[in-house]
């Protein structure tokens, strides 16, 4: 009672004094407390299970000072990667509360990250690297060859520092290795080259020509041979897309097929409502092609499921080319057309004297694009004016532009496949098919000139001069565009087969070179890391 009494008489006398008088402070967080982790070692990207207690509501991980990417799973156990700036040091987990820090150290092994696992010859990638000896001077090869002298922090870390890939890298997986000078530690990763041809005229602005060929070429292309065919339901009129190992392409029977393009097994198809003789495009996980049927489709590309289909007004022949904010496409009222891409509106339009179910190409600010009324048109891509034509003599149907070089590619109903000046229209040299050659678009990649006839046959030309360099003879008319792709010929024929021709034999990419065996350049003098610059 006494103690009740003068704390009564404090509490008075504080207010009497114009005090204020506090309550007790709530209990704060207990901070986090890390027990273990597992594994014990690892190298950039390990995922490592991390066990303790007041983990809810974490804001950071950190290997050995360096944050990483975490999961909270619950308030007892958080999962998180291995940075690719981690050093050798404890496990710490912070929260409101405080950090708390592992007793035991996790051992960093010498690892490797790319900012990209695949691309084409001549592209760039970024390499990081952590759990080498401490400032020491670190060699980046691509394959053998000694690409770039990376200097490591204190802490055994370096990069990202940048190197390409090699121009004559063959498609495949190739091994970018990474070895310190002075402690002889070593990492690789693998880079995985592809040359693609993604789309129909290979990318959306439909030149046709796939610019990181390095396998097939004036050379060598006589020696190569059918490699796998694969037979539809009905005739082939579509052109194939090749990406990630994949080949798309429709087929009359009314199906969109993906088959394996290195055996041509089939992995799926999707069975649209009728004919289906257009090209598709992929991107982006993601399979876009039309069908007679008057439906867009989209397909997963790695199942073939339909993500969404858009019902068209009616069948477009040619295929819109699509650069600068602009698509470009021909139409059956004899115009081409430029439109706004965000928008829709009508930039200009330019009349020729037939249906246009060519597809336009755009190269240099000129759009290409041929004509049923017999012609090759180039015309301003800016304001549609037209700089010159050429006359063939026939009908240009189906046949679109490729562009390479300075030439312009195309075939034409006349049987000819002719090459033409970029600058003046002038011919530069023609080649003349058993038939019309003016549904099929030629494509160049290597030096060499594949197209398609209604003669049933597939020709490789030398771009340079014309001069038939291969052919094979199919079942039946080629209406298909070739794509050339890693080293491969894909192409589809009316007598209802998808074709693969490679060399024989096929090429490889160079094994995996030990570390060891690797040479230094003495010459090269260390790179700045962009993180540095």
């Amino acid at each position: 009672m006494r103690t009740h009494r003068v704390a009564c008489a404090l509490g008075a006398l504080a207010v009497g004094l114009g005090m204020v008088v506090a309550s007790a402070s709530p209990a704060l967080a207990a901070g986090p407390v890390v027990s273990s982790f597992s594994p014990a070692s690892g190298t950039i990207g390990t995922s490592v299970t991390v066990t303790g207690s007041g983990f809810t509501g974490a804001t950071a991980v950190k290997f050995g000072g360096a944050a990483g990417a975490f999961t909270v799973n619950s308030d007892t156990k958080i999962t998180a990667t291995v940075p690719a700036t981690a050093s050798t040091g404890p496990v710490t987990v912070t929260t409101s509360g405080g950090t708390g820090t592992s007793t035991a150290k996790f051992t960093v092994a010498p690892g490797l990250a790319l900012s990209r696992g695949t691309g084409p010859p001549t592209s760039g990638v970024t390499v990081s690297g952590a759990g080498f000896g401490a400032f020491e001077a670190v060699d980046v090869y691509f394959d053998t060859t000694d690409e770039v002298l990376a200097s490591a922090t204190g802490t055994g870390t370096f990069g990202p520092i940048s190197i390409s890939v090699a121009a004559a890298a063959v498609p495949g997986a190739h091994w970018i290795t990474a070895v310190g000078r002075h402690s002889g530690l070593a990492a690789q990763a693998a880079f995985t080259v592809q040359t693609d041809w993604p789309a129909f005229r290979y990318s959306v602005k439909r030149k046709g020509s796939n610019p990181y060929e390095n396998v097939l070429n004036p050379g060598n292309v006589a020696g190569i041979d059918r490699d796998w065919s694969f037979a539809t339901g009905g005739g082939v009129t579509s052109s194939p897309a090749v990406a990630g190992g994949v080949a798309y392409i429709g087929s009359n029977d009314h199906n969109v097929y993906a088959l394996n393009a290195a055996t041509g097994a089939k992995l799926w198809s999707f069975t649209t409502g009728n004919e289906v003789g257009a090209s598709p495009a992929v991107a982006g996980g993601i399979v876009y092609i039309d069908s007679e049927d008057g439906n867009l489709y989209a397909l997963n590309a790695a199942t073939g499921l339909t993500l969404w289909e858009f019902v068209t007004q009616g069948v477009i022949g040619s295929s819109p080319a699509v650069a600068g904010g602009v698509v470009y496409a021909g139409a059956e009222d004899g115009h081409v057309y430029a439109l706004n891409a965000a928008t829709g509106g009508q930039l200009w339009s330019f009349a020729t004297g037939n249906i246009v179910e060519s597809s336009p190409a755009v190269a240099g600010g000129v759009v290409y694009v041929g004509s049923e009324d017999g012609n090759v048109y180039a015309l301003n891509a800016a304001t549609g004016a037209k700089l010159w034509n050429y006359t063939t003599g026939g009908p240009v149907y189906f046949s679109s532009p490729a562009v390479a070089g300075g030439v312009v590619y195309i075939g034409s109903s006349d049987g000819n496949v002719y090459a033409l000046s970029v600058a003046t229209g002038a011919k530069l040299w023609s080649y003349t098919t058993g038939a019309s050659a003016g549904s099929s678009s030629p494509a160049v990649a290597g030096g060499v000139v594949y197209v398609g006839s209604l003669d049933g046959n597939v020709y490789a030309l030398n771009a340079a001069t014309g001069a038939r360099l291969w052919s094979y003879t199919t079942g039946n008319s080629v209406y298909s565009s070739p794509a050339v792709a890693n080293g491969v010929v894909y192409v589809g024929s009316y007598d209802g087969n998808v074709y693969a021709f490679d060399l024989s034999g096929g090429t490889a990419a160079p094994a995996r070179p030990a570390p060891a065996s690797l040479h230094p350049d003495h010459r090269l003098t260390p790179a700045a890391s962009k993180a540095s610059r």
